[in-house]
């Protein structure tokens, strides 16, 4: 069993039963719900959400090395099935949610239809490091999302790690970044953007090598360019960056369809901080490119 103490968020519990239902998020809007592990200290809240997993789920968790781990892996499916479960106007709760993966390993949501009511065509992922925990959703576009720390060490030096995984333009454009530091923030920028591309198109990482693609980062726009030997991969996909205190997150969100005309084609984005059960607050409301 996950050790952990019990503190003033046991008393929380009790007077917040259930989630508060959200509206979904419009056709140019992906809303992301973020934990952070060390903000969930309380014993009798990491139980409730154990008692919201699937049994296989639970085994998972319990089948992880260290206390650390299992708290990671807890967290992560307990705000998908939270996160989702807002969507649907208490319709479905959080334990009831079942899921399925696609042909390549994505997760996806299968859903329980009751009478009268249509489900909303959700997508999301998730993407977690030791200190934060991130859940991407839409609505009918594909999404993937990546989070990492800021101060990510790596083993190599930065442009030799790059020339193994990233494309020559990247590698040229971090060559011509000279100041260490920034080389470094840009580097970890560029990854969490590439990341959030491969899980979006939901083919796996064997079917989207980073080299096979370029990330175009630039003040007021982020592209991507498919390089024309690479079948599996497509660029009708748009881009938000985002500075979080510790973290960057990066989320990488299907284009909608677009009328002949219609120039309109900004992302919003809304930002939770979230300890599901007990308290949420918006913390970020933008547009972005």
């Amino acid at each position: 069993m996950l050790p952990f103490p019990n503190d003033i968020f046991t008393r929380k519990l009790l007077t917040v039963p259930s989630l508060p239902p959200y509206p979904l998020p419009s056709p140019r809007e992906a809303h992301l719900w973020c934990i952070v592990p060390d903000e969930v200290k309380c014993g009798s809240l990491l139980n409730q959400y154990l008692k919201i997993l699937s049994p296989c789920e639970r085994q998972a968790v319990f089948g992880l090395n260290g206390a650390k781990l299992q708290k990671g892996a807890l967290l992560a499916r307990t705000l998908v099935r939270t996160t989702l479960s807002r969507y649907t106007q208490s319709k479905i709760k959080p334990q009831s949610l079942r899921f399925s993966k696609n042909t390549y390993g994505k997760p996806q949501v299968v859903w329980q239809h009751e009478e009268g009511w249509i489900p909303p065509c959700l997508h999301f992922n998730i993407s977690h490091s030791s200190s934060l925990v991130a859940c991407a959703v839409t609505v009918d576009l594909q999404v993937g999302i990546d989070v990492e720390d800021k101060q990510r060490k790596l083993k190599h030096d930065v442009l030799s790690f790059a020339r193994r995984f990233f494309s020559p333009n990247e590698v040229e454009f971090l060559h011509g970044t000279s100041d260490p530091l920034i080389q470094q923030q840009e580097f970890v920028k560029l990854w969490t953007l590439k990341e959030a591309y491969v899980k979006a198109l939901g083919r796996g990482f064997s079917a989207a090598p980073f080299r096979n693609f370029t990330v175009r980062h630039q003040a007021s726009r982020i592209a991507v360019e498919v390089h024309s030997d690479s079948e599996n991969l497509t660029e009708n996909w748009q881009f938000a960056l985002l500075e979080l205190p510790t973290h960057y997150a990066s989320i990488c969100v299907e284009k909608a369809g677009e009328k002949e005309g219609d120039g309109n084609d900004s992302l919003k984005l809304k930002v939770w901080r979230t300890i599901p059960f007990v308290e949420d607050e918006c913390i970020s409301e933008t547009d972005v490119v």
